[in-house]
């Protein structure tokens, strides 16, 4: 009988697992960034959501643009949802736990902002309801998940689906992601500091580059302003776009049912794979 692996090897050899699979499904970033820099920039707002452990990370990307990740630069408006005790403490007592964000977000958001939610289940009633908030208000929905299909993947405009079956190696790739995110903005707000003119791009029309954040080029920025503007999608080599295909999404982000659509076949996971339940 083999020797039984530690608690550490156990942990490490999940993440280890999740990592390429996570590669190729985070080259999304690079459009989220563009896009949320041409956002932040127009005078426009980042909302933040989560539970738990997400609520934890939520406020730290918060943290990141309102203040900064490397270099020194203006602060951005970004909220993390679940910060402000006060509120969320009397929209509980009187609305019930799960319109505590849907609230908010009816209060703080405007036509043309991003609210990004977090949550390794994708199951949670009130970033569910958030959503619907969202939609009332012209707020454009992104979200960070475990593995789809799951509830909360199946309503926002795109998602970044760790494929993961645990939840801890999922937050782990959550925090990965939203550094990266920060990066992806840090790298395009020259080129939109430059083009003030130019129109924003829409969302899901951004080009992804697959660059690591490390590799900036005014060229490959300049792609992808061009394909928000002309909102046509295109992928690494010009051809068909990664989250089109070997990711699963539809032109406008799922499909049909939600599943397969949303990445749960391309990704490496079968339909009965599910989140976990926090």
């Amino acid at each position: 009988m083999g020797e039984q692996m530690s608690p550490l090897d156990v942990h490490l050899s999940g993440l280890a697992a999740a990592l390429m699979p996570y590669r190729r499904v985070a080259e999304r970033l690079a459009g989220w960034g563009t896009e949320l820099a041409w956002t932040l920039s127009g005078g426009g707002r980042l909302l933040v959501a989560g539970n738990g452990g997400s609520a934890a990370e939520a406020q730290h990307l918060t943290a990141e643009l309102v203040g900064k990740l490397r270099d020194d630069r203006e602060p951005y408006s970004a909220i993390a949802l679940h910060a402000e005790t006060s509120a969320l403490t009397a929209i509980g007592n009187d609305y019930g736990y799960d319109e505590i964000f849907a609230r908010q977000v009816r209060a703080h958001g405007r036509q043309g902002d991003i609210l990004l939610l977090m949550s390794t289940s994708g199951t949670s009633a009130n970033l569910l309801r958030a959503v619907d908030a969202a939609r009332e208000t012209g707020v454009r929905c992104w979200a960070f998940t475990g593995p789809t299909p799951n509830p909360l993947a199946g309503v926002c405009d795109d998602v970044l689906a760790v494929p993961s079956p645990d939840s801890q190696v999922v937050q782990e790739l959550h925090l990965v992601s939203l550094h990266l995110l920060c990066e992806y903005v840090d790298e395009a707000l020259p080129l939109v500091r430059r083009l003030p003119g130019a129109t924003a791009p829409r969302p899901r029309t951004i080009a992804l580059t697959g660059r690591l954040p490390n590799a900036p080029t005014d060229r490959a920025l300049a792609g992808a302003v061009g394909a928000g503007s002309g909102g046509q999608a295109h992928g690494l080599n010009g051809g068909g776009s990664p989250s089109g295909g070997a990711n699963g999404y539809g032109p406008n982000g799922h499909g049909a049912n939600a599943s397969v659509a949303n990445g749960a076949g391309a990704n490496g996971h079968g339909p009965s794979r599910r989140g976990c339940p926090s």
